[in-house]
């Protein structure tokens, strides 16, 4: 995947390193020279270029690049600024880090609806949501071994767990499954909540929106996916 990380302060640029090391191609953007000399030869490109200017800005590759991430901490403004060009020129997806509640709150009022917290999630976590298809969030219980939760891959959909071969196949063990259900509050509004399903039979048919909490070996979790 191709992806644009915006400000290399500390978890913009652990970040791309963490995603280049994972084999994606990382471009990495800011301002500061320091941080450009830095990261030149930790990952695949960078630029040296001050992203809220806009004509500046529009030299970067954005159609050719999967995932957009303004990382910027240090200046709330400037965050914002580049959020706005991002949405102005359509990125294919667009994560924003927030460094405080009343600027998540700007975000969203962008439309902005993927929104890091680096004080609550590394660049570890992040870079694996980011390089595995479908993954909501992981635990690294060591260098080889995860417990992930992924949404259920489409070609998967109408297929039991014994049909798949979780374990046969992959080597995998499915912990549980989750499912969003929408309910009525007593006020009349409908809400979506997440309902754990305990842990499934082999009989138990995959549904679209599924949530699955699988453990295993990181190599083999990306083979399923």
């Amino acid at each position: 995947m191709k992806f644009i990380v915006i400000g290399l302060g500390n978890f913009g640029s652990s970040l791309a390193e963490k995603l280049t090391t994972q084999g994606n191609e990382v471009i990495g953007v800011d301002q500061r020279i320091e941080k450009i000399t830095a990261l030149k030869e930790k990952i695949t490109h960078t630029v040296c270029l001050d992203a809220t200017d806009e004509v500046a800005f529009n030299t970067l590759p954005l159609k050719n690049t999967d995932v957009v991430i303004v990382a910027i901490g240090e200046d709330e403004g400037a965050n914002i600024m580049v959020s706005a060009l991002c949405k102005e020129a359509q990125v294919k997806r667009l994560i924003s880090r927030a460094v405080n509640r009343l600027h998540e709150k700007v975000l969203g009022a962008l439309g902005i609806t993927e929104i890091a917290h680096p004080e609550e999630e590394s660049a570890e976590r992040w870079s694996k949501r980011l390089s595995m298809t479908g993954l909501i969030d992981s635990f690294e219980l060591n260098s080889n071994y995860s417990i992930v939760e992924v949404v259920v891959p489409d070609k998967y959909v109408g297929k039991s767990v014994q049909e798949i071969g979780f374990r046969e196949k992959y080597e995998l063990l499915v912990l549980t499954i989750l499912k969003n259900t929408e309910q009525r509050t007593s006020f009349g509004k409908n809400i979506v909540t997440t309902v754990l399903h305990g842990v499934p039979r082999p009989d138990t048919v995959l549904e679209k929106g599924d949530i699955l909490a699988i453990y295993g070996y990181n190599d083999h979790i990306k083979s399923f996916l």
